[in-house]
């Protein structure tokens, strides 16, 4: 990983700061996440201190492995030679469509997941049965989880808060969680879609004071009882988008509770980033008033200059298919660091 190696100067500004070409991954003692481009999918790999990984989610099948390969490139890039643990979010093709194909290149210990597909469409039965065709060849772990359940992992604590449609009845005991949500009043109610995406896995993890929340695609209507009439969340360093972006997630109940200092979007060039939800995240709290910023593996091409960040924080420019990551790095004082893959540019955020 060529970027570990170079050595350059920090340069901080106040509160955020820029570092040229930076090897952040250097310190051992770091939570390293890296952000594929999967083309408005999810694929994001953990990697802690500790060496032990978890990879959410998978991306698309086919367009001849493109995703799986790109997996396969971080794992190269974070030196892991397998993949100690995957979380299928739920049984949309873009996030565990490239599981056959990944699996085929990559040796992975343990599968987690929320239980049998609940949706009827051809598409999810399909890539339930693609799935489970894997899980059974015997070469893996498996393991349902629940709401409440920790996942068995060194060196990060990831907890489940929602899962096959059922979310955290009590608050978490940190980050503020536990407060009346004045938000909830200005965010409108919607029905759930009866859809995977209902159903999705979603994590908070945490490493020492660092808080990461990656709620999958769980819809609008499916957030309303984490955060509404109470947070049962508190407050993140770093929030991965529900749904890439899209409208049917991401209510301005949950962004205002949980007010991110960083949003990572990861969005495709026409898929996600739509601008009701990117606006709901530029007014949360914490990133309306500059002291964090939203990222995006994209520029969204249907949206205007106004509902896109500036180019220092897009991995993927309009044009060819580059397939740039996005690349963070945690402390457990709760300061972080993220690193476009293209740019080689890294910004830091330090202790809050």
């Amino acid at each position: 990983m060529a970027w570990i190696r170079q050595v350059a100067a920090a340069v901080m500004l106040v509160g955020v700061g820029v570092a040229a070409t930076q090897g952040q991954s250097a310190d051992k003692g770091a939570l390293r996440v890296y952000f594929a481009d999967v083309e408005g999918g999810q694929a994001t790999l953990f990697v802690t201190p500790l060496g032990e990984s978890l990879l959410v989610d998978t991306g698309w099948a086919g367009s001849n492995g493109r995703d799986a390969a790109r997996i396969d490139a971080l794992c190269d890039r974070a030196g892991i030679h397998k993949i100690d643990n995957v979380l299928i979010t739920h049984y949309h093709d873009d996030h565990v469509g490239g599981v056959p194909q990944l699996a085929a290149k990559v040796p992975i210990g343990r599968f987690f997941d929320h239980g049998d597909n609940r949706e009827v469409s051809d598409a999810a039965q399909k890539n339930f049965a693609a799935y489970r065709k894997v899980l059974l060849d015997g070469h893996s772990a498996h393991q349902v989880v629940k709401v409440g359940d920790v996942l068995p992992l060194k060196g990060i604590r990831a907890e489940v808060v929602s899962a096959d449609g059922e979310v955290l009845g009590k608050p978490l005991a940190a980050g503020g969680a536990g407060q009346q949500n004045p938000a909830c009043a200005r965010t409108a109610m919607r029905p759930a879609e009866d859809s995977e995406n209902d159903r999705s896995v979603g994590l908070m993890i945490t490493f020492g004071k660092l808080r990461v929340l990656d709620l999958g695609d769980l819809t609008w209507a499916k957030e309303r009882p984490l955060m509404c009439p109470v947070d049962k969340l508190g407050r993140v360093d770093v929030y991965i988008v529900s749904h890439h972006g899209m409208d049917r997630s991401g209510s301005e109940a949950l962004v205002d509770a949980v007010a991110p200092r960083v949003a990572i979007m990861d969005n495709g060039a026409t898929k996600g980033a739509s601008q009701p939800a990117w606006e709901a995240v530029s007014k949360s709290p914490r990133i309306a008033d500059g002291k964090g910023a939203i990222w995006q593996l994209h520029t969204a091409i249907d949206s205007d200059a106004a509902h896109n960040v500036p180019a220092a924080r897009i991995a993927n420019l309009s044009g060819p298919d580059a397939g740039h990551s996005l690349e963070l790095a945690g402390h457990k004082d709760g300061s972080f660091a993220v690193r476009n893959e293209r740019t080689g540019e890294t910004v830091q955020y330090p202790i809050p």
